[in-house]
This record gives C-alpha cells, sequence and structure tokens, in this order.
C-alpha cells in the first residue's frame, strides 16, 4: 500500500487528467463548453472532494483496508467518467 500523500496525488491527477479530457472533447467538437461537459467536470470535482475527505478522515479502524477501498472506488469512478466522456 503506498502512503496517504501518493494516493491523494493518484486522485488529483486521474481526475484532473479526466477534466483535461473534457477540455480536450469541448475544443475538438464545439470549441465551446455544453452543458453536457460542464455536468461532467463537475462531477469529477464532485468526486475528487468526496474521495478527499475519505482519505482525512481519521475515525477509521482498519486504514489499510480503508484504503484500499477509496483506491477501488478512484478505479471505478475514473472509469465511468471515462465512459461518460466516451459517450460525448
Amino acid at each position: 500500500m503506498s502512503s496517504v500523500k501518493n494516493l491523494k496525488k493518484d486522485i488529483n491527477f486521474v481526475l484532473g487528467d479526466i477534466i483535461e479530457a473534457v477540455y480536450i472533447c469541448e475544443m475538438t467538437s464545439t470549441g465551446k463548453p455544453t452543458e453536457a461537459t460542464n455536468a461532467l467536470i463537475d462531477e469529477a470535482i464532485t468526486s475528487f472532494d468526496a474521495l478527499i475527505a475519505k482519505v482525512n478522515a481519521k475515525n477509521v479502524e482498519n486504514k489499510k483496508s480503508h484504503f484500499k477501498q477509496i483506491n477501488a472506488e478512484l478505479e471505478q469512478t475514473a472509469s465511468q467518467l471515462v465512459a461518460k466522456i466516451n459517450a460525448l
């Protein structure tokens, strides 16, 4: 298990790359933001906030399993957001 610092970096990089992909999709298709792309960006930001809040939770009994669950949730969220980007 990597450190908490690396988990936070992973969350930041993965969701940041997804937001960047949404911007690239905007620029290649319409050249301006749409309601769908804005909703995807908002969803990515909301997911980021929720995951960071879970990482910073202090009242966790088994930290190792808690962080593994967060990592799995990050992968699941990222795959869902990528599928939505591909559907644009």
